[in-house]
């Protein structure tokens, strides 16, 4: 497990980490989530001893580390940028931090081979970075700092690099490693998206402090505050109140609805439609509403053939679920 406490850390006048208390149980991949300058990367720089503390502890295991030295915290680095020795072969890049640990020669070998067929690089031990792509350069970096039998694997935005669909293919990659290996990891990502695709649990960082942390599904669900809900996932703003698109539904008339004593209908907001956009298997519909707010609306594609619309038309939005209006915002209901 490793745990911090009370850690702050400030550039100047720039607060980086204002008392800061995490805890990520062994064994779990657990991602750090938020917008440039959030804090986590310095954080997770702390945890590797990269970055000194001005107040707070880091413990990983069981054991202060919040002094130790980098090198002595038993922990593997992958940074967003590959730093692989370009004049060593694959085989060589991977095997250099047992080298320097002088293990014996057959060990290392049987590690390396074995390290090499798990990350899917097997046949390319002879080839040099330069020769790889970027994903496969990346495999390598991460077979490398797996090596040495790390007892937490620290990674700093390790795809940011790469193209949309390389990326996508790493981080299911990442995740099947993962549950393989079994060791603890942290990955830094502003990416929402790769965090729910890959995390146990999410830790969602803003402007120094850790907003709320939680399993993908509790703070998709049920995030604690605006910022969370906009940040993890798409978010439309319907009467002034955070909704996601997905959770809106488009009629043709404002119908009236039988609804329990004592609870209201839901609100129901003109709009105008403005753009239709087919993505793949979801379809986008933008729209605009007499005061001049803009909003979209996600739904599957039989869903937009069912409704038929057109650019141009008013059509009446309304949050699903049977949300309480007073919890959207519904006070303007038409």
């Amino acid at each position: 497990m490793i745990t911090v406490t009370g850690a702050s850390k400030s550039y100047g006048d720039f607060a980086a980490l204002d008392d800061v208390s995490l805890e990520i149980p062994a064994g779990t991949l657990t991602a750090l989530l938020g917008p440039s300058g959030s804090g986590k990367s310095t954080l997770l720089r702390s945890i590797a001893g990269l970055e000194r503390l001005d107040a707070g502890t880091v413990v990983i295991g069981g054991r202060d580390l919040t002094a130790v030295a980098p090198q002595k915290r038993g922990i593997g680095f992958v940074f967003q940028h590959y730093a692989a020795f370009k004049h060593m072969t694959v085989r060589d890049n991977v095997a250099f931090g047992l080298s320097i640990r002088k293990r014996p020669k057959a060990e290392i070998a049987r590690k390396v081979d074995d390290l090499l067929e798990i990350v899917g690089l097997d046949g390319f031990q002879h080839r040099y970075p330069a020769q790889l792509s970027g994903g496969q350069r990346q495999r390598m970096a991460l077979a490398r700092a797996l090596a040495v039998d790390p007892e937490v694997l620290l990674l700093d935005e390790p795809f940011g690099a790469l193209d949309a669909k390389v990326r996508a293919d790493l981080r299911q990659w990442l995740r099947r490693l993962h549950d393989e290996v079994h060791v603890t990891t942290v990955l830094v990502t502003h990416d929402q998206e790769e965090a729910l695709d890959v995390a146990d649990r999410i830790a969602v960082l803003n402007k120094g402090r850790i907003e709320q942390v939680g399993d993908p599904v509790s703070l998709y669900d049920s995030p604690a505050n605006d910022f969370v809900m906009s940040f993890l996932g798409s978010v439309a703003t319907l009467n002034g109140v955070l909704v996601r698109p997905h959770d809106i539904e488009l009629e043709r008339e404002a119908s009236v609805e039988l609804v329990p004593q004592g609870h209201a209908a839901p609100a129901r907001v003109r709009a105008r439609v403005e753009r239709i956009v087919r993505l793949g298997f979801e379809v986008r519909v933008d729209l605009a509403t007499d005061p001049g707010e803009r909003f979209a609306v996600q739904m599957t594609r039989s869903q937009a053939a069912d409704l038929d619309l057109r650019v141009g038309e008013t059509v009446f939005a309304r949050a699903s679920r049977g949300q309480d209006p007073q919890l959207v915002g519904a006070s303007a209901a038409i």
